[in-house]
């Protein structure tokens, strides 16, 4: 009877979120408020029930009841933050804030899957930063100086990655970890969001060539950094995120050509001057040639994704654990191995609608800074989703970056979900401004019309 009710699980959870992906596009299609509405509405029907079918499937897998807590928790999480949020950011993207959601609950199950204590910890750190996240409208709606304060983003962004080399702690070959009363923490992935604001507050001033130049010095000292302490992934986040913002603040195509070429020399001379990015691609040319050595995790992780096949081996019944550091870099794996590969693509369709709303949001910007802004958050999130999966799938070299809201790290997450906030409350900003300027119109419209109307009775 249990491998009865596992089997048909897989096949219903495949359903569910290939529905509430198709709904997660078909939201775009529609202009009409209330057809789009219920389609959010019914996206979250299918969050519920995809989390509380896996949720079911871990409580019969391991028969204890933290599990039934988590559950609990976890649904508690999902109905008290989706109320809260939309009370705070009123008139957010309902779409932004359902796949955020979704991500976190899929996370929260594959954690837990590894281990309760992974899922216990995740849903008290994503707790905090929904908190704290709840005031981020109050700053962006109240401080305007924000958007006037580029230098110091990049001042207080170069000292807090310096930290590392003071405090610093090493993991897993790089040095880009501090520990502070036993609470670790990665300051790229903070650091990440200050590094963007840094960047859009000074090209929204100026995109003259001098001022260029000297942007992109300090631009290039905040990569420089973290190849230094070999934090391969978030150097290539941070400099790809700049060349895409400066393109778009500029439009010139030199600058993109530029920065592709320089970007270009700057792996040949990485791969040259440091033994780790050679280790790591030479593990993704022949992860089987090198499979007892560097190649190891890499074809752990192509022989996990192959076994799950299509629809996977069911929530529990594989060998996630057989890939070293599963539970954050190469969670995609697990994911693919016990849920599939329609699930996995599904879950990539979802981040692509999130990214797809986020240059909505962007382009629908009226100052350059917040344009900028929501555009270079944007780019981190994508192109750290494509670091991510193509290191596990062998497509790229590995990187060493987590998947957005759903791998294991307090960091990672708490980022992520300020990232989300952060453009929401642009938009809702945005939004406000907008009625704010439609209400003028009309009043001023009225105005006109009432002279007009007063003069022809004194004629």
């Amino acid at each position: 009877m249990e491998l009865f009710i596992v089997e048909l699980a897989r096949y219903v959870i495949i359903l569910v979120f290939g529905i509430y992906t198709f709904y997660a596009y078909r939201a775009f299609a529609s202009k009409d408020r209330a057809r789009q509405n219920r389609v959010f509405a019914v996206q979250r029907t299918l969050t519920v029930l995809l989390h509380t079918v896996m949720s079911l499937l871990l409580i019969m897998e391991n028969m204890t009841l933290v599990y039934i807590f988590l559950w609990l928790a976890e649904l508690a999480f999902y109905f008290i933050f989706i109320k809260i949020y939309q009370v705070c950011y009123k008139g957010l993207s309902k779409l932004v804030l359902n796949n955020m959601m979704l991500c976190m609950m899929v996370g929260f199950i594959i954690l837990g899957r590894l281990s309760y204590s992974y899922a216990i910890h995740q849903l008290v750190l994503a707790s905090i930063a929904m908190v704290l996240c709840i005031f981020v409208p109050f700053f962006i709606e109240r401080f305007s100086i924000l958007e006037r304060l580029g230098w110091q983003y990049a001042l207080a962004g170069i000292l807090f990655l310096l930290l590392v080399f003071v405090i610093g702690v090493e993991k897993w070959g790089s040095k880009n970890w501090i520990s502070i009363g036993g609470v670790s923490i990665q300051p790229s992935e903070f650091v990440k969001i200050l590094y963007v604001f840094f960047i859009s507050s000074l090209l929204a001033k100026s995109t003259r060539f001098k001022h260029i130049v000297l942007i992109s010095g300090v631009a290039a000292v905040h990569v420089i950094i973290l190849v230094v302490e070999k934090d391969l992934g978030a150097a290539l986040i941070y400099f790809v995120t700049y060349v895409m913002v400066l393109y778009v603040a500029t439009m010139n195509v030199a600058y993109l050509g530029a920065g592709l070429g320089g970007g270009a020399l700057a792996a040949v001379v990485a791969y040259r001057l440091f033994a780790h990015v050679r280790t790591r691609v030479l593990a993704w040319q022949d992860p089987w040639g090198t499979i007892e050595n560097e190649g190891y995790q890499v074809a752990r992780s192509l022989f996990a994704i192959g076994t799950g096949g299509f629809i996977g081996m069911g929530l529990g019944k594989g060998l996630p654990s057989s890939v070293p550091v599963v539970e954050s870099d190469f969670v995609f794996s697990a994911i693919s191995e016990e849920l599939g590969g329609v699930f996995a693509i599904c879950l990539i369709l979802v981040y692509l609608s999130s990214y797809i709303m986020f240059v909505n949001i962007a382009m629908k910007m009226k100052k350059q800074f917040y344009k900028l802004t929501a555009f270079g958050l944007s780019v981190v999130f994508i192109f750290q989703v494509f670091l991510c999966v193509g290191g596990v799938t062998k497509f790229i070299p590995s990187t060493g970056v987590t998947l957005p809201l759903i791998s294991y790290g307090g960091s990672s997450i708490m980022t992520t979900i300020m990232i989300f906030s952060i453009i929401q409350g642009m938009y809702v900003l945005n939004g406000r401004e907008e009625e704010s300027l439609e209400e003028e119109r009309k009043s001023e419209g009225k105005r006109k019309r009432e002279g007009k109307r007063r003069a022809r009775n004194r004629g």
